[in-house]
């Protein structure tokens, strides 16, 4: 061979392995013309990217067993996941790249309601035949009939399950903390008429915003009023906010977050005092325990293909691709993922899903409480 082919040939190889779009496909899969692929757009690189990046890697995990035991009905899983940045115009537009170029198969969610809504609006999405899989989202606001497959309950279902374990305690009043935008300020309806129905009262509500003077009035505010627990509406950022503005006033009271918030940037932010006394949701078992054949799994496939350690949204991420894998699986060549399988209730290894999902009763109903105490969480 020529010399001067034989350099070309290196630069070729060397894009190949340089070019981002390559970095999260399975490597059994890449070479594979009869692959079965599957896109995701997803938040790799904001301050919260954690969680993506974690639910990425649980994903990949999957896949990557499912490759080495030699894919689904024969054929191999190329998974290519690409940054969206929290931004919902680049969420429509790597979505659209994903479909007209990539040719996917199959399409998963990222984080957050404003970049579900923004794919799901997108011309491309639209006139595919995809459905949009199993995003992060804790609002159902972005309901789009079967266009849209939940996984995961979302945050009034995860908020009602706190509240049953709050109210053996006697606790009859609660706070609420939220950003001031349009998305918290629809939840704050909801959680308020969820209160009233369960018969407990509203202390106060604390705005997480800009403007901080106002946000540690109002926690001091809410404080004195003496609530047994505070709810809280937002991301990891906005929950960090809270817990400096409140945590000064009333160190001893129970603050409620979401299953979407990054514990570790949490305490990084909030500092490890103001975290205690602090609970979240999880939607997924204690990533730790090897009760379940799914925790077995999960555990031993992290080890085996992962360096960073397993989390809740590691187990999360492995349980949605095992749960799509199953689907293709049982499934026609072409038929939408709701199609194929989810017309029947399924076990994916100790964790049941329900059949016939809709776009307001997500596949999974589990729920499970964790106290984040300084050296992490306890279940």
């Amino acid at each position: 061979m020529p010399a001067s082919a034989m350099i070309l040939r290196l630069r070729f190889l060397l894009f190949l392995i340089a070019c981002p779009a390559f970095m999260l496909v399975s490597p059994a899969s890449a070479q594979n013309g009869d692959a079965i692929v599957i896109g995701q757009v997803i938040d790799l690189s904001s301050p919260n990217a954690a969680l993506g990046r974690d639910y990425v890697a649980g994903i990949k995990t999957y896949f990557d067993m499912l490759n080495a035991a030699g894919g689904i009905n024969g054929r191999k899983i190329r998974y290519i996941a690409r940054d969206d940045q929290a931004s919902p115009q680049s969420a429509a537009r790597a979505a659209s790249e994903l479909i007209d170029n990539e040719r996917v198969d199959y399409l998963l969610g990222g984080i957050g309601e404003n970049v579900t809504r923004a794919i799901l609006d997108a011309p491309t999405f639209r006139r595919s035949r995809l459905q949009l899989y199993a995003p992060l989202i804790g609002n159902t606001s972005a309901n789009a009939g079967d266009r849209l497959v939940r996984w995961r309950p979302d945050y009034l279902q995860e908020v009602r399950h706190m509240l049953s374990h709050f109210a053996p305690l006697g606790i009859t009043h609660v706070g609420i903390a939220c950003p001031e935008d349009a998305a918290s300020k629809q939840m704050l309806a909801a959680l308020t008429a969820e209160l009233g129905q369960g018969k407990l009262q509203l202390s106060g509500i604390v705005r997480i915003g800009h403007n901080d003077r106002q946000m540690a009035a109002d926690a001091a505010k809410l404080a004195n009023s003496a609530p047994g627990v505070v709810l809280v509406i937002g991301d990891t950022i906005q929950t960090a906010q809270f817990l400096q503005a409140f945590r000064p006033y009333a160190p001893k009271v129970y603050v409620a977050g979401s299953s979407l918030t990054n514990l570790d940037t949490l305490r990084e932010l909030a500092g490890s005092k103001a975290v205690e006394w602090t609970v979240f949701s999880q939607v997924v078992p204690n990533p730790e325990n090897g009760k379940t054949a799914l925790q077995r799994e999960h555990l031993a496939m992290m080890k085996k293909y992962r360096d960073e350690p397993p989390s809740t949204l590691t187990l999360e991420g492995f349980a949605v691709a095992k749960t799509l894998a199953l689907a293709i699986r049982r499934g026609k060549p072409g038929m939408p993922a709701q199609e194929i399988v989810f017309n029947a209730p399924i076990d994916i290894g100790g964790l049941s899903l329900r059949g016939n999902p809709t776009g307001d009763k997500p596949l999974s109903d589990y729920l499970d409480l964790a106290l984040f105490r300084r050296n992490g969480l306890v279940f």
